[in-house]
């Protein structure tokens, strides 16, 4: 049996530089598909790691405005690391129109003042939030990559 590749544990993490958006993966389905994974870099891995409030924030408030801002979303997850999180596309996707749809999603959640979907009946963990800490972080990151590009 062939060894699995997991494209994040062939990345160097003391390299990378965040915040950051990677295109690391694309597979085709057998039907012919495409799908599209990023990695969206929030912190420098092993040394800023966000708080599992300010992430568990940033996951429910990207999952509606990253929607807004891009089609095709499938999913939005946390990476467990706390640096990030994983994007996944159906189709081809330009890292340029990523980062442009997290920057625009990101400067959205600057302007909330709830996290949706904060309840016992639609999140199983609804206290572990900070919004003042996800704002942070939106700002860190909407900087960074500005002063990236």
């Amino acid at each position: 049996m062939d060894k699995v590749v997991v494209e994040s544990f062939t990345m160097d993490h003391r390299k990378v530089k965040a915040p950051f958006i990677s295109k690391c993966g694309q597979t085709e389905t057998p039907k012919g598909d495409v799908i599209t994974k990023f990695d969206l870099r929030f912190t420098q891995p092993n040394e800023d790691i966000m708080p599992s409030g300010a992430v568990h924030a940033l996951e429910h408030l990207l999952a509606g405005f990253l929607r807004e801002e891009l089609t095709d979303i499938v999913d939005l997850s946390p990476m467990g690391c706390r640096t990030g999180f994983y994007l996944i596309k159906i189709g081809d996707a330009d890292e340029a129109d990523v980062v442009q749809g997290l920057i625009d999603s990101l400067r959205k959640v600057l302007l909330v003042e709830e996290v949706p979907a904060a309840n016992p009946v639609q999140c199983g963990n609804y206290r572990d939030m900070s919004l003042i800490r996800a704002k942070e972080y939106a700002k860190q990151v909407i900087d960074g990559l500005q002063e990236n590009s």
